[in-house]
């Protein structure tokens, strides 16, 4: 290797080193963000009875959010496999859009290519939702995935040990499952002030607990999104008559 070879890859050190420190100032508070979450996914694990192991394993393989509170309460009810597809591919349909602007082109290399796609989370998404990210190396947008990530399995891990010192007579817990996803509920109501979704939202639920309360969440998703498919079909065609 030549004195030129040695010197450039010092120089590429370096640029890796301070792209690598750009994606974790960026990537930082997002991971501070959701430390209340990973906290509460790592505890209700263990409060559903699951093992505590079963938390960080769910957070580091499914990796997907909110996914991961519905399938603690699907494993503890041991829901059928068909059922869990389902509602998988229905909770994370909306990735397949994020693929369509994130900047997976500027991650070079087939393994680092397969990881960036299997970490493109609702926050690497949004962290990497701007004109600039298009120019961004490899070594940040794999900082801010691989960061965010081990943050993640970091805290659910921390959640169920915590979990662990909880006495079984504290009761409730598991009903932060259902606050976080009203909340979260009461957050899009504010975006789009639209009543006729969340009521009907409201009545496929009904409809699916009346139908089949074992399969309720498969169904409601299912009656729900059609609906949603319907009422966008109806408006297209009266902007189109009017």
């Amino acid at each position: 290797m030549t004195t030129t070879d040695v010197e450039t890859a010092v120089l590429d050190d370096r640029d890796t080193r301070s792209e690598v420190a750009a994606g974790w100032r960026i990537v930082l508070p997002a991971c501070a963000a959701v430390i209340p979450l990973g906290l509460a996914l790592g505890v209700l694990v263990v409060k559903s009875g699951l093992p505590w192991w079963l938390g960080p394993v769910l957070a580091a393989v499914v990796y997907a959010g909110s996914l991961e509170f519905l399938l603690v309460g699907m494993l503890a009810a041991a829901a059928p496999f068909a059922q869990i597809a389902v509602s998988s591919l229905l909770v994370n349909f909306r990735h397949v859009f994020y693929a369509l602007t994130f900047p997976l082109h500027r991650v070079t290399g087939r393994g680092w290519k397969a990881y960036s796609t299997f970490s493109l989370t609702d926050e690497a998404y949004a962290l990497t939702a701007n004109p600039e990210s298009a120019t961004w190396s490899r070594a940040r947008i794999i900082s801010i995935q691989a960061t965010f990530h081990a943050a993640w399995v970091g805290l659910v891990a921390l959640g169920a040990g915590l979990g662990t010192l909880i006495p079984s007579s504290v009761v409730g817990l598991d009903f932060a499952v259902t606050a976080l996803f009203l909340v979260l509920g009461m957050e899009a109501y504010k975006v789009r002030r639209s009543v006729p979704i969340p009521i009907l939202a409201l009545g496929c639920a009904l409809v699916a607990g009346v139908v089949s309360k074992e399969n309720m969440l498969v169904i409601a998703m299912g009656l729900f999104v059609a609906a949603l498919v319907g009422t966008h079909l109806v408006t297209m065609r009266r902007n189109r008559d009017a």
